[in-house]
C-alpha cells in the first residue's frame, strides 16, 4: 500500500522519496486513529454514559464507572492502527515489525485492564446479592487478576521476543519450583477461600473470635490471602485465609441466626444462710403473685407426703420441708419465664452448682429475645440488679469475700469493745 501511495503521487505530479513517502504514510495513519480515537471518546462514550445515567440498570451503571467501556475502546483503536499499518506499510520492514510489536503490547496491556474491570464490576453487583453473599467472590477475583496477569506477561514477552508462548511456557517449567514458592500465600488463600465456602464456614458480616490472633468482630473483607476483620474497638485485624482452616476459630453467626443470646452467669449464695422456711415466712412469700402458686402447691405435696409417713415434725431433720434456697430457685425461673424479653422456646432453667469455700453457686442459663449486645447487656444487668434485690426477702445472702471496710468495721468495734471496759 506504500508503494501504491508512492505510484499514485507520482501520477499526480508530486516527486517524494521512500522516507517521504514512509512519513506521509505516518501521518496518516496518526491522523486516521486521532479521528477514531475522537469518534470513541466523544461521541460514543458519551452517548453509552448518558444512556447509563438514564438507566435504572445497575450493570450499565457499574460498567461505565469501572471504565469498561473506555478500555474496550482503546483495545479496538489497537486493533485498527494494527490493521492499517499492515495495510499502509511495507511488509516484512522495520517500521512495520516496530509498529505492530508495540500495538500488540498495546493490546494485550488494555485486554487485562478489561478483565480488571469487568471483574471489579462484578464484584460490585455482587455486594447487593444476598445469594451470593457467602462466596468469598474477592479471594476468587484476586486469583483470576493474577492468571491473567500471568497470561499477558508471557504474550507480552512472546511479542518482543517473537517465539512462540509454549516456548516460554516450556522454559517456565523449570521455574515451577521458584513460582510455587513466590504465589505460596495466594495459592494457600485461594485454597482455603474455596474450603470456607465450601463447608460455609465463614461469610462477610459474621462476627469472628480468634484469640491466637487477637480477632474479635465483624468479618468486613475475604480477600485472596487475607480475611479482615472489624474490632469491637474499632481496630482492624488481619488473619491469613489459610489460618481459618489450619487453626479454630468461633463463628457467632449461629447466635444471630437463631435470634436468641446466651445468659449464663451465676450468684454465690453465702452457704450458712441457708435455711428451712417457717409458716410466717411463707406466709409472707405468698405475697409474691409468682410465687404464691409454688409455695401453694408444695405446702400440698409436703403435707400429704409426711402425713402419709407420719412423721414427727417436731424434729426438723424429720419428713420434708422447704428450704429458702429451693424457694429462691423455683422463684427466679417463675421470673425468667415471666420476662418477654427471654425466649421461652430455647433452654431455660436455674441450677444450683457444686458448693465450695467461695459459696453456694446459682447459675442463671437463658437465652434473651434479641442478639443485639447493648439489649443483650441491659436485659442481663435487669435481671440480676433483681437477683441481688431480692435475695434479702428469702433470708439468704450473697457470699462475698472480706473487704477493706468489713475489715475497717470490726476493728471499730473491738476498739469500743475495749473503751467500754
Amino acid at each position: 500500500m506504500q508503494q501504491q501511495f508512492s505510484q499514485w503521487l507520482q501520477a499526480q505530479g508530486y516527486e517524494f522519496s521512500d522516507i517521504t513517502a514512509l512519513l506521509s504514510v505516518l501521518g496518516l495513519i496518526l491522523v486516521i486513529s486521532i479521528a477514531i480515537h475522537f469518534i470513541f471518546h466523544r461521541i460514543v462514550l458519551r452517548f453509552v454514559e448518558r444512556m447509563a445515567q438514564k438507566s435504572r440498570r445497575r450493570w450499565r451503571t457499574v460498567f461505565f464507572e469501572r471504565k469498561l467501556f473506555s478500555r474496550i475502546a482503546f483495545i479496538l483503536q489497537g486493533v485498527i492502527i494494527y490493521i492499517q499499518a499492515s495495510l499502509w506499510l511495507k511488509p516484512d520492514t522495520v517500521v512495520l515489525e516496530w509498529i505492530q510489536t508495540v500495538t500488540i503490547l498495546w493490546i494485550l496491556l488494555y485486554i487485562l485492564l478489561t478483565v480488571f474491570s469487568l471483574l471489579d464490576a462484578l464484584l460490585d453487583m455482587s455486594q447487593g446479592e444476598s445469594r451470593l453473599k457467602g462466596l468469598p467472590l474477592r479471594g476468587l477475583f484476586q486469583s483470576v487478576k493474577i492468571i491473567a496477569s500471568v497470561v499477558i506477561t508471557i504474550l507480552a514477552v512472546s511479542a518482543l521476543v517473537g517465539k512462540s508462548p509454549l516456548i516460554i511456557l516450556s522454559g517456565l517449567g523449570a521455574m515451577t519450583a521458584v513460582i510455587m514458592l513466590v504465589f505460596k500465600d495466594p495459592i494457600m488463600g485461594l485454597v482455603a477461600g474455596i474450603q470456607l465456602s465450601a463447608n460455609n464456614m465463614l461469610e462477610v458480616g459474621d462476627w469472628l473470635e480468634m484469640p491466637a490472633y487477637g480477632a474479635d468482630g465483624d468479618v468486613i473483607e475475604i480477600a485472596l490471602t487475607t480475611v479482615k476483620v472489624r474490632n469491637w474497638d474499632k481496630t482492624i485485624t488481619t488473619v491469613p485465609t489459610y489460618a481459618l482452616i489450619s487453626d479454630s476459630f468461633k463463628n457467632w453467626r449461629g447466635m444471630e441466626q437463631s435470634g436468641g443470646r446466651r445468659i449464663c452467669r451465676q450468684v454465690l449464695i453465702d452457704a450458712t444462710s441457708v435455711g428451712f422456711l417457717n409458716e410466717d415466712d411463707i406466709a409472707r412469700l405468698k405475697k409474691a403473685k409468682l410465687l404464691a402458686p409454688y409455695l401453694e402447691q408444695k405446702q400440698t405435696e409436703i403435707s400429704q407426703y409426711n402425713e402419709q409417713n407420719e412423721f414427727d415434725l417436731s424434729s426438723l431433720v424429720n419428713g420434708r420441708r422447704m428450704t429458702n434456697l429451693g424457694t429462691f430457685r423455683a422463684y427466679l425461673l417463675n421470673y425468667l419465664e415471666s420476662r418477654q424479653d427471654i425466649r421461652q422456646d430455647m433452654t431455660l432453667l436455674v441450677r444450683q452448682g457444686q458448693s465450695s469455700s467461695s459459696g453456694i453457686p446459682m447459675e442463671v442459663y437463658a437465652f434473651t429475645a434479641t442478639t443485639k449486645w447493648a439489649e443483650y447487656e441491659n436485659i442481663q444487668s435487669d435481671i440480676f440488679d433483681h437477683i441481688f434485690a431480692v435475695l434479702p426477702e428469702f433470708g439468704l445472702r450473697l457470699h462475698q469475700s472480706p473487704t477493706g471496710h468489713d475489715f475497717s468495721k470490726l476493728a471499730q468495734a473491738k476498739d469500743s469493745t475495749l473503751s467500754g471496759r
